[in-house]
């Protein structure tokens, strides 16, 4: 799902003034879907560069099937001389399959079987390839139409519901045709194909220098319907990177949270989605499994409803079972029991749907820089639920910009949740084009929902106790600190900041299920030690300054049995002394006979009052019986 950029919307002004909303329903339901398709000619600089992309390939298979096996995977080479069928030869039985195209694996969810077939595959790819597919003759190049016709009729024909697909193509290869050939322009028409059924197309370069301008650069353009100025080159890398680690997704891709009306005053509203910045780590779910053959136990949960006799008895006149749904509350009214349906519950919990009402304005200055009672949220149009929601948010977007205003509204997120009162901060994307990291797709045009604290998300800390004298510094001591701190800054990379318990676990089921180790070092491959030495190496001799810190004292050491030091508990009562009863009673009296042993309380049992009891029972319950039985 793209995200909405301000710069290549409609003007204010443009359009039909007598255009209404319409409000229509939308399904957002359905599965991811990516196609990789190879260009055989990436082996006609050597093999390297093939294998470059097929590692790419591999890793996004064996880390797609972490993040979500529910997604759909698929492998196509093109500009081949042979069309090998796939291992599932059945699943192109109502596809048309065109000359120079192979299909290698028709979109599947990914198993272990499938990932297994494609390493295997690839222990044999640098001398089996150029047999089993070689180039297509004379010149390399295939119909470009052909193989998107391909793999628009794959992506229809899947089987599954789809909400996002796209087609990622590896290739080197700055145009598939030259410009006077007549399959250059029916390459072209393809694009509006795209366009019409909401199919990304995506050019994944195997060359860092890779030339957009003699065909990929107006594809792209009249594939996603904008202008051929508002095109930006991507990094090769970093488009590299992207499609092969698949966990950066589960990381870091916004994914819609909800979909919700903003209520600007009487008769006037328009639809926005809100994003997560960041995506939760989710975590398998824990199942058992039975010892004998590892199945999983599956459960039933079974109400009982019983009904007893109104004599006052125990017994059971009536038992049933009842489902969930209908099962009730029951509360006390006036002495009289009210019994409440799961079915009204829920119709006073939903009173209301998801949906955001603006309250008024205030200055940016009066919102604090950061706010942790919770994280925040992304906030963008959705044209397609109320036409005229882009226009009308990005008035008000430019407006708050431009006079410096937060927007203070009262949020209500989804079904059966408490309303919050939120303030809406317009964000602008950074500029950097040089800057070249993941950290742009974290960031865009909108507005950051920041969640505002409430009483009880305050808290009031007595500084009084830290605030001590031992506990200050001088300002020369402060400053050598800030400077340490600047010298051990580090460059933000989220592709190598990972869950480390999470990261071990995956690894884990990698080699119980592949049998082949993974790298999980997480933050030690961002962290060099030794280059953090280095920096601060200048400023440890000023370290002087500070007093040599005491060493805590030491604890002494247990006595082992070993070294005979050792000695068994020693009794503080005499066992002569027990057998005297007057003894005894004073310990009654005065409540010491906790001070005797176990061994001590079973003498006195079994001596006085002529009771055994077992060798397990604890002291507790021995000193209960004996004051029980002296009373």
């Amino acid at each position: 799902m793209s995200s909405w950029n301000p710069e290549n919307d409609v003007d204010l002004l443009s359009g039909s003034e007598d255009e209404e909303e319409v409000s229509m329903k939308r399904d957002f339901h359905g599965r991811e879907a990516i196609l990789f398709v190879v260009d055989a000619n990436l082996q006609t600089a050597g093999v390297e560069r093939l294998l470059e992309a097929l590692n790419i390939i591999r890793t996004a298979f064996v880390s797609g099937m972490l993040v979500n096996d529910k997604d759909l995977i698929g492998l196509i080479f093109a500009n081949t001389k042979h069309s090998p069928p796939p291992l599932e030869a059945s699943a192109l039985d109502n596809i048309v399959m065109p000359d120079n195209c192979a299909v290698f694996l028709p979109l599947r969810q990914l198993t272990k079987p499938i990932v297994e077939h494609y390493l295997e595959f690839m222990g044999g790819v640098e001398t089996q390839f150029a047999d089993v597919y070689g180039l297509a003759e004379p010149d390399g190049c295939g119909r470009f139409d052909l193989m998107i016709r391909l793999c628009i009729e794959m992506l229809e024909k899947c089987g599954k519901k789809l909400n996002n697909a796209k087609i990622a193509y590896l290739t080197d290869v700055s145009t598939p045709h030259p410009s006077s050939s007549n399959h250059f322009q029916a390459a072209l028409q393809k694009a509006s194909d795209l366009e019409g059924k909401e199919f990304e197309f995506h050019v994944i370069p195997m060359v860092d220098d890779f030339d957009y301008e003699p065909f990929y650069k107006e594809f792209i353009t009249l594939s996603r319907a904008i202008e051929l100025d508002a095109f930006q080159v991507p990094d090769a890398q970093m488009l590299r990177e992207i499609l092969a680690d698949r966990k950066l997704k589960q990381d870091f891709l916004r994914r819609c949270l909800g979909h919700f009306s903003f209520y600007l005053g009487p008769n006037l509203s328009m639809s926005v989605q809100y994003y997560n910045y960041f995506q939760r780590r989710a975590y398998p779910r824990k199942v058992q499994i039975l010892r004998r053959d590892n199945s999983v136990v599956r459960t039933k949960r079974v109400i009982t409803v019983q009904k007893q006799k109104d004599d006052g008895s125990q017994d059971i006149e009536h038992e049933y079972q009842i489902k969930v749904t209908d099962g009730w509350y029951t509360c006390s009214v006036g002495g009289k029991d009210l019994r409440i349906s799961t079915e009204l519950m829920n119709r006073v919990r939903n009173l209301h749907k998801p949906q955001m009402m603006l309250l008024g304005f205030k200055h940016r200055s009066s919102m604090p820089e950061v706010s942790y009672s919770k994280p925040s949220n992304f906030m963008y149009p959705d044209d397609q639920s109320i036409i005229g929601s882009k226009r009308l948010f990005r008035a008000l977007w430019e407006r708050c910009l431009t006079r410096d205003k937060i927007a203070i509204c009262l949020f209500m997120c989804k079904r059966k949740s408490m309303p919050r009162y939120v303030a809406l901060v317009p964000v602008e994307a950074p500029d950097n084009g040089e800057e070249k990291s993941y950290r742009s797709l974290l960031c865009g045009d909108g507005f950051k929902i920041v969640y505002l604290p409430e009483a009880k998300h305050i808290r009031h800390i007595d500084m009084q106790d830290w605030n001590n004298t031992e506990n200050t510094a001088d300002d020369k001591k402060v400053e050598f600190f800030q400077k340490i701190i600047k010298k051990l800054r580090v460059d933000y990379q989220p592709n190598l900041i990972n869950d480390p318990s999470l990261d071990a676990l995956q690894a884990n089921l990698l080699a119980l299920s592949l049998d082949f180790s993974t790298d999980t070092k997480g933050l030690d491959n961002l962290l060099d030690t030794s280059q953090l030495d280095k920096r601060i190496e200048k400023l440890l001799p000023d370290y002087e300054m500070f007093a040599a810190e005491a060493e805590p004292p030491k604890k002494r050491a247990a006595k082992t049995a070993s070294t005979g030091e050792s000695a068994p508990k020693m009794a503080k009562i005499d066992d002569e002394h027990l057998k005297e009863f007057d003894f005894v009673k004073g310990l009654i009296k005065d409540k010491d006979l906790t001070s005797c042993t176990a061994t001590q309380l079973q003498i006195i049992l079994q001596h006085h009052f002529d009771v055994t009891m077992p060798k397990s029972s604890t002291k507790a319950k021995m000193v209960a019986k004996i004051e029980e039985l002296q009373n």
